[in-house]
């Protein structure tokens, strides 16, 4: 059973958990946490007015986010803050953790040494940080990690628990669960206690875990064929039956419409190396078994999605174009034809903020869009008839998977909603969407929708919002939204370079891929010159200062302007210092060190043969840019 609020009672010898509102019918079972042993188990008894845990200290708690192992032992996890933002339905409460705290179940960290004390703190603070910047979403009764689609085709699924039919590519915190899973396990109420949240949102933008990354520290694909900021979105619309231009009754949300699209990086090894340059290095990787891993990718996607429309957005020139070249050969040289491929040149195809023209890429690949369908299901009395699946998925991809992604999937999400509310009934065969001003004003500027779903992907990948947002409220490009895109720009590259490492520190951590041990792993390896930069910076500032504040002097005219023109010549020595060794200024990682970073083998760059056979016909016709390309 999944309770939606427990009562945490704490003391020095134990946590014990005790529903908040249990159902006379069902015999009470608690979580009882010893403090000494670290271990776990169910109790069925009620506490006692008079025994040391019903007088403990008593925390309201909504849900147990997990259990995390660092040097000195276990810590909890526990939700003791949320807000609902939403209701799926009429019948499911979406919340948002807003806060999580972390006890500890070991009393001391007297038996640490000093650098494991300072060691366990700075784990700590990557936790807590990374708990308070990012957004937990969850429900008692809605399983966020499946579609509409797969709900209705679970079958046998229906009847486990939620964590056991959860769909682990979304089940964000399935580490910090396995603890209280394997309790659950081994007890004979096998729904247990477990909780799970993942990110998502109204839309439902999950995003996958086993490569969950900041934006410059994972790129491309890995050995096991996931891929970097791979998300799913789904675009629900609940209805009920219209009668005579009017729906019936209290709302029921009978009639479930659905659209699903992915997005993820593009699946070969590459990477963009962070050199403090507002530009990263662009690394692409040559190696032989990059086409096996991508096979691995599509497989897989086809399998969960069926046929796969590959919307490629990334430039046909300058610094993104050998990337571009890279993607187009590889779904060549697999031949497959349920990989259906567009590039689509967005910056080009729009420049002088013509986001009109995305319905170029529309037209292009409309006849795939109306084989695609999408989910339709209806309730009528008792029983569910789903009328239409969707059969195939649009994998939008750009070089960050966010931006330029962002816009083209709200632009097709709106395209097929038209389709769907025509065949409802709610829009004639001759209108659209895009008519209805009372409806747009919500889809593109209220609540959870997609602008605020690109917010929501960006920041978890990026640091700050999306970009390009104001296009996706009001369908129009602003002045003021070409402004807010600098500012955004200017904050991502700050904390791209010199603060992302100790937040993908804090995803290795929260996720498996790092565990702790009794050897430290924050040893400083930096170069000399990096630790002493900040003084020489602050140095020169004061210099600065001082040549503008302090009175010339008589005996030394000139040494005021002697001094202001040293700091200048010291700032850009400085300056081109850095840039030279930008590398070793970047906030890396540390708990898992990105592989690319000391890469020695082949590489594919603009020069490479298979660029330098672009077409000439091509280039002689449209010069720098190759008209939209669809590989059948």
């Amino acid at each position: 059973m999944v309770h939606e609020a427990l009562s945490l009672y704490a003391n020095n010898d134990t946590y014990t958990f005790v529903p908040s509102f249990l159902d006379p019918s069902v015999p009470p079972q608690n979580l009882v946490i010893n403090r000494d042993t670290g271990s776990f188990r169910l109790d069925r008894t009620a506490p006692e007015p008079s025994s040391p845990t019903a007088q403990a200290e008593v925390l309201t708690v909504y849900g147990i986010f997990g259990v995390i192992k660092l040097i000195s032992g276990e810590y909890l996890l526990v939700i003791t803050e949320r807000e609902r933002i939403g209701k799926l339905g009429g019948a499911h409460d979406i919340f948002r953790a807003k806060q999580i705290k972390v006890l500890p179940i070991i009393r001391s960290t007297k038996h640490l040494s000093e650098i494991q004390i300072k060691d366990e703190a700075r784990f700590l603070f990557l936790i807590e940080a990374q708990l308070k910047a990012d957004s937990y979403y969850f429900s008692y009764t809605y399983d966020l990690t499946h579609t509409l689609q797969r709900q209705a085709q679970f079958g046998d699924l229906e009847n486990k628990p939620l964590w056991e039919r959860a769909d682990q590519r979304f089940f964000w915190n399935r580490y910090l669960q396995s603890k209280l899973i394997d309790l659950t396990e081994e007890s004979t109420d096998q729904n247990g206690y477990s909780i799970y949240s993942d990110i998502a949102s109204k839309q439902i933008p999950s995003r996958h875990v086993s490569i969950d990354s900041t934006r410059f520290f994972s790129r491309g694909i890995d050995a096991n064929g996931n891929v970097s900021n791979f998300n799913e979105t789904e675009q629900i619309v609940l209805l009920d039956p219209i009668r005579d231009g009017y729906p019936t009754g209290a709302f029921e949300g009978k009639i479930k419409l659905s659209y699903v699209q992915t997005r993820g990086s593009i699946p070969i090894y590459w990477a963009q190396i962070s050199n403090i340059k507002y530009v990263p290095k662009l690394q692409i990787m040559d190696l032989p078994h990059t086409n096996e891993t991508a096979r691995r990718h599509f497989d897989e996607q086809i399998r969960i999605y069926g046929e796969q429309i590959l919307v490629n957005l990334v430039n046909n020139t300058g610094y993104e174009y050998p990337i571009a070249m890279a993607y187009e050969k590889a779904v060549k040289s697999l031949n497959d034809p349920r990989l259906h491929y567009l590039h689509f040149d967005f910056h080009h195809e729009c420049r002088k903020m013509r986001w009109d023209r995305i319905q170029i890429l529309i037209d292009k690949i409309e006849e795939e869009l109306l084989k695609q369908g999408y989910f339709y299901s209806e309730q009528a009395n008792s029983s569910v008839h789903t009328h239409r699946l969707q059969a195939s998925v649009v994998r939008t991809n750009c070089m960050d998977c966010l931006d330029r992604t962002n816009v083209v999937q709200s632009a097709l999400a709106k395209w097929v909603l038209t389709q769907q509310l025509r065949e409802v009934g709610v829009l004639s065969n001759k209108e659209r969407i895009d008519e209805i001003q009372e409806f747009m004003h919500v889809f593109s500027n209220g609540g959870l929708v997609w602008a605020d779903n690109a917010d929501a992907v960006s920041i978890a990948y990026s640091g700050t919002g999306a970009l390009k947002t104001d296009y996706t409220r009001t369908g129009k490009r602003s002045a003021a939204g070409a402004i807010q895109d600098f500012q955004y720009s200017i904050t991502r590259y700050i904390k791209n370079n010199f603060m992302d490492g100790s937040r993908q520190d804090a995803f290795d951590l929260l996720l498996g891929n790092y565990i702790t041990s009794a050897h430290s792993p924050f040893v400083d390896t930096n170069p000399a010159y990096v630790k002493s930069f900040p003084q020489a910076i602050f140095i020169l500032i004061l210099l600065s200062i001082f040549t503008m504040i302090v009175p010339q002097s008589e005996e030394y005219p000139n040494l005021n302007r002697l001094l202001f023109w040293g700091t200048i010549l010291l700032a850009i020595f400085l300056i081109h210092f850095m840039i030279k060794n930008g590398s070793d200024f970047i906030d890396w990682p540390i708990l898992v060190p990105p592989e690319y970073r000391y890469y020695q083998g082949p590489t594919i760059t603009a020069s490479s043969k298979f660029l330098q056979n672009r077409r000439q016909s091509e280039l002689m016709e449209y010069g720098e840019k190759i008209e939209l390309q669809k590989i059948e």
